[in-house]
């Protein structure tokens, strides 16, 4: 049984099999939306292909990632025993990683955000939610502490709007999940508060559409399969079609303004799921499945495509994942 931050909650490593993975031409079955989902799963014409990449150096789940100047920055997460500081780099263009200025705080479940430039890690947990706000500049390969997040929290999601980040959902301690949004800005290293959720959830996944926020799944006392989706210029937010079913810890990720929903779980199996979200038509789409299932993993997009990293798919919770898997959409 898996069990972190006093929450406990039951796994079961499935078997999945999938038909020419990493073929263009290959096809998934096709999931069924649960009652009341928006729009009608299809099988596409093209489902993308899948590579394997050079392995993380630390193996580890819970992290968190960020893209800057086309470097994937995973930062964070646990393994084993121990919450990790560790920031490693990994370049694309040559297929390697290298280590990083490490986190002035360990934690894991923490979320990051990139502004002009710097990678922000917000949250988490280490023996306790936290309000931690850390800056990691590559220019000088450093860390600074900005102003601590409102809320203390971890299992939270991150998206950026406007060169800002808007930190969503998560947990504050056990049986206390949260809604909560807010802003922080920057230029002036301050925080807002922002409409909440129209659904409490944390373990959810985020990303940003032509300047809208997607908050995906999650988990409140089950999984959720809802989306919903914030207006930052009039601070509302609306729903959006179902997940065809309920996910979480799932990694996202945007090309050529679609959303993919990735990996991650229900309450039980660990999934290879990939699934692309079209916000024009409201409607979710199989993609071709990763090649390793697993949850508490995380995502950096690069020229289109999408750098899948870490996780884990051992149900015991002690075994974290070194794992690199690059999709490519087209």
């Amino acid at each position: 049984m898996l069990r972190r931050s006093s929450v406990v909650y039951t796994t079961i490593l499935s078997a999945f099999v999938a038909t020419a993975i990493g073929c263009s031409s290959a096809s998934t079955s096709a999931l069924v939306p649960r009652s009341g989902a928006a729009g009608i799963l299809q099988i596409p014409q093209s489902a993308g292909s899948w590579t394997t990449k050079a392995p993380m150096p630390t193996a580890r789940y819970g992290l968190a990632v960020g893209v800057i100047n086309g470097i994937v920055y995973a930062v964070g997460g646990f393994e084993g025993t121990t919450e990790l500081k560790t920031l490693e780099a990994y370049d694309p263009s040559t297929n390697t990683w290298t280590a990083k200025a490490p986190m002035p705080t360990a934690r894991f479940e923490l979320a990051a955000g990139v502004v002009n430039g710097k990678l922000y890690a917000v949250g988490g947990y280490n023996g306790r939610p936290l309000d931690t706000l850390e800056a990691y500049d590559p220019a000088t390969d450093s860390w600074t502490t900005e102003a601590p997040m409102p809320t203390r929290r971890y299992g939270l999601a991150v998206g950026v709007i406007g060169g800002k980040l808007y930190a969503v959902g998560g947990k504050r301690v056990k049986h206390s999940v949260l809604s909560t949004v807010e802003a922080y800005d920057p230029t002036t290293n301050t925080w807002a508060v922002k409409a909440s959720m129209p659904k409490a959830r944390y373990w959810l996944a985020a990303g940003v559409v032509s300047g809208v926020l997607y908050a995906v799944g999650g988990r409140e006392n089950t999984g959720h399969d809802s989306m919903q989706a914030f207006n930052s210029s009039t601070n509302t937010w609306t729903n959006r079609a179902d997940l065809p079913s309920r996910r979480q810890l799932m990694a996202a990720g945007v090309v050529n303004d679609k959303l993919y929903s990735i990996g991650g779980q229900d309450d039980f199996p660990f999934s290879s799921v990939n699934l692309q979200y079209n916000p024009t038509t409201n409607s979710w789409t199989t993609k071709t499945p990763m090649p390793t299932a697993r949850t508490f993993l995380a995502a950096g997009v690069v020229n289109g495509i999408i750098y899948v990293v870490g996780g884990t798919n051992d149900d015991h919770g002690r075994i974290g994942l070194s794992t690199v898997e690059a999709f490519n959409p087209r």
